[in-house]
């Protein structure tokens, strides 16, 4: 089962097209991880799956998006949308607050104010993220007090507290060390049971160690999807073999 369904996806910042006829499943509770050399197209792909290119000046985008029966181009409600598609980006950007009202800052803006309710969401949220046994006894510490990467789960912790169908994590590991990185690497693989995941990174040992399909992005073209293992090892495209082989890139 599919959570997204791109056809044939142009998408254009003026006169100069980014996205050339993309054409590409996302499976549901998958992580599936978009990789290419820098400019190829991958991250502005990751911004349409919430609608975040909206907010670009001149964004022209044609063709089919669909979130199961829902056309994400249509006429739709754009903030559900980045409330069911959440978004964690290359730096950690936790609010000037503390840990709890981090957390708590979506529900509260949604009106929720019952403090039980707030308290079982930031402890579900935190231990979701792999973060509630660290920070349980400082949860009024301030949030820039803590590490890159107990951030950048902090920022996790806070897209999950909204209750997300899909994750969009734009090189989310790019700032951090690398214990910080296989964290986060080993938390993508236990949300993706709840949680439909899509990456993008530059690193094709990390698509290969975290990510159930990959797709290879060249120049605003999808050169090749597949299971990840097939791309790695038995690619059908000599641009992704040689992409992958460290030829170019």
């Amino acid at each position: 089962m599919n959570k997204f369904d791109i056809e044939n996806l142009d998408l254009f910042y003026g006169s100069n097209q980014a996205l050339k006829g993309i054409t590409l499943p996302i499976p549901a509770r998958k992580v599936t991880a978009l990789i290419g050399p820098s400019g190829c197209g991958k991250s502005t792909l990751l911004r349409c799956l919430n609608r975040m290119n909206d907010l670009i000046e001149g964004v022209r985008i044609t063709g089919k998006l669909h979130m199961g029966d829902e056309d994400i181009y249509g006429d739709i409600d754009v903030a559900r949308l980045r409330i069911k598609v959440g978004m964690v980006f290359q730096k950690p950007n936790p609010f000037p607050m503390s840990i709890y009202d981090n957390i708590a800052y979506g529900l509260r803006a949604q009106g929720v104010k019952d403090k039980k309710v707030l308290d079982d969401v930031v402890e579900r949220s935190l231990r979701g993220a792999a973060l509630w046994d660290e920070v349980k006894d400082r949860l009024k510490s301030h949030a820039f007090g803590l590490s890159g990467g107990q951030q950048q789960r902090l920022c996790i912790a806070r897209t999950i507290a909204m209750q997300p169908d899909v994750i969009l994590m734009d090189e989310p590991t790019s700032a951090l060390d690398p214990i910080a990185t296989k964290k986060i690497e080993d938390l993508m693989e236990s949300l993706k049971k709840d949680f439909t995941i899509v990456i993008v990174t530059h690193s094709m040992q990390q698509a290969r160690r975290i990510s159930d399909r990959t797709a290879f992005f060249l120049m605003g073209e999808l050169v090749e999807h597949d299971e990840t293992q097939n791309i790695f090892s038995n690619p059908q495209d000599d641009r992704t073999r040689g992409y992958v082989n460290g030829d170019f890139g």
